[in-house]
């Protein structure tokens, strides 16, 4: 054969040009590698660009994110007994439906008084305008009195003047002999008792006049009672309405309903017991007025403002189920502002950390219908942040 034909000379010459063919060859597979794995770096890290400028630049997006609703706390505005508990936990009520009856023995019993009170005041009024009628007729009797005073006044004063004269009359008489002494003492005693009269006629001037003043501070204390009202507009009348109506108020909390529409969460009432005024008996939730509180860094939010479009999937539904919200607002701080301990940075050693501020997002009351959520369900918000 041609190879044992061979010397040992072209053997090693052989064996020799080997490797020198095959090294072009190889480094040139490497050079290929490293130029393929340039290009790969190149082609991924345009498209990330490209991806970062086209897309995600364009969207902000946040899985620390949960449904929230205002929750309404159902508690009475009075101390009672529970009666009656007509709803269950998970239980769907509408506004104004009943949801717990309170024992309303002492309400009745309170509003029976309050009415009674209001009709006695009502006719303790009109009594008082019956009764300033009787004091102006006594006022104007009065003042007759006080005339027919100033008239037996005058007459005394005529009779004292008569009796005067005529005492005169006969003591003149009496010292020439004309007129006898028991003439004389009449005179006199006709006069004395004219001045009698007289002064009596001044007492009865000064009593009919202070009369009448009394008649009248009686009448003006009592128009004042019901000057510029009526029975209706009475302050007493108003103010024993007003207890009555309280006391109707109070009767028609006897009966607790639903504040809201929602579902019935967190029930602890039960019947026969005492419940006082601001106890917790339950909770509804209005999840038909569900949003969500997405909770997005503060490098986040440089291009969010109110009025956004927001895209939303729940846990609850995976991606099978999308919503779509609107950027309402922000909150007025981060978390860490509001906790019970804040933070002090301005203490001891600082390490910044990327905060967090809740925003305020508003759900399609439609897409709730179809899809109910959930107070504190998770969810991933992403704001379209192009517009």
């Amino acid at each position: 054969m041609t190879t044992q034909a061979l010397s040992h000379e072209d053997k090693d010459i052989a064996v020799a040009d080997l490797p020198q063919e095959q090294a072009p060859e190889k480094g040139g597979n490497r050079k290929r590698l490293f130029a393929g794995l340039a290009l790969g770096v190149l082609v991924l890290g345009g498209g990330y660009k490209a991806y970062d400028v086209l897309v995600a630049s364009r969207h902000a997006e946040t899985d620390n994110a949960y449904v929230g609703a205002d929750v309404a706390q159902v508690t009475p505005l009075l101390d009672a007994t529970v009666t009656q508990v007509l709803v269950s936990d998970s239980q769907t009520v509408k506004q104004g439906d009943i949801l717990v009856k309170l024992d309303d023995t002492d309400a009745r019993i309170a509003l029976e008084g309050a009415e009674a009170q209001l009709a006695l005041t009502e006719r303790r009024v009109k009594g008082l305008s019956a009764t300033d009628l009787g004091l102006g007729a006594q006022v104007a009797a009065r003042a007759a009195d006080e005339a027919r005073a100033q008239a037996q006044l005058v007459s005394a004063k005529a009779d004292l003047d008569r009796a005067a004269i005529d005492l005169k009359r006969r003591e003149a008489l009496a010292a020439s002999g004309s007129v006898s002494g028991e003439e004389l003492s009449s005179a006199r005693n006709a006069f004395a008792s004219a001045g009698a009269n007289l002064r009596a006629a001044q007492a009865a001037i000064a009593q009919a006049g202070a009369s009448r003043q009394a008649a009248i501070g009686t009448q003006s204390a009592n128009k004042v009672l019901i000057e510029h009202t009526t029975v209706e507009t009475n302050p007493e009348v108003v103010a024993a309405r007003a207890n009555r109506d309280q006391a109707r108020v109070n009767l028609a909390r006897m009966v607790i309903r639903a504040p809201v529409d929602g579902v019935i969460s967190g029930r602890q009432a039960q019947v026969g017991e005492r419940v006082k005024a601001g106890q917790v008996l339950m909770r509804v939730v209005p999840v038909s007025a569900a949003y969500v509180d997405a909770n997005f860094k503060e490098v986040q939010l440089t291009r969010v403002h109110p009025g956004q479009n927001v895209h939303l999937t729940a846990d609850l539904y995976g991606g099978k189920v999308t919503y779509h919200g609107t950027v309402v607002g922000f909150s007025g701080g981060t978390g860490s502002a509001f906790a019970v301990v804040p933070a002090q940075n301005a203490t001891g050693n600082w390490i910044k950390v990327v905060q967090r501020l809740p925003v305020r997002i508003a759900l399609d009351p439609k897409e709730l219908v179809e899809h109910p959520l959930r107070v504190g369900l998770s969810m991933i918000a992403d704001i379209d942040v192009s517009n």
